[in-house]
């Protein structure tokens, strides 16, 4: 009986860790191809979002466009996560490398949580490096 449930537990997480990787490959795709629809989908109902050094908490609707505005200055060449982890209050994040076409480095994070079953991202960052 508790070799059962300890396979089961271990289902369970390793489930919840693929469960995770593919939200973050996703948003990783999505950032990689400039697509702020395609982003937005995985955006709470609210998002603090900030380009360089204009922070805001904005609507879903109103940070996809301000992303799609962010997209036509700074069209993706490539995006590439670096580093991934847990924070201590359980939400899952991402840092990453976003190159523009004119070669500009843009450091890129982003805070995603779970509710529900759900992933919404809670925080997205460009910024310089």
């Amino acid at each position: 009986m508790k070799k059962t449930i300890k396979l089961l537990l271990s289902v369970l997480l390793i489930a919840t860790v693929v469960k995770a990787a593919d939200v973050f490959d996703d948003i990783g795709a999505a950032i990689r191809s400039g697509d702020a629809k395609q982003i937005a989908r995985f955006f709470n109902n609210n998002v603090d979002l900030t380009i360089f050094n204009q922070e805001e908490v904005y609507s879903k609707a109103q940070a996809e466009m301000v992303l799609k505005d962010f997209f036509s200055k700074n069209a993706p060449k490539s995006f590439t996560i670096i580093h991934k982890g847990v924070s201590k209050e359980g939400a899952r994040y991402a840092i990453g490398t976003f190159t523009t076409t004119q070669g500009q480095n843009i450091r890129t994070y982003f805070f995603v949580k779970e509710s529900g079953g759900t992933a919404s991202i809670q925080e997205l960052r460009f910024e310089k490096e």
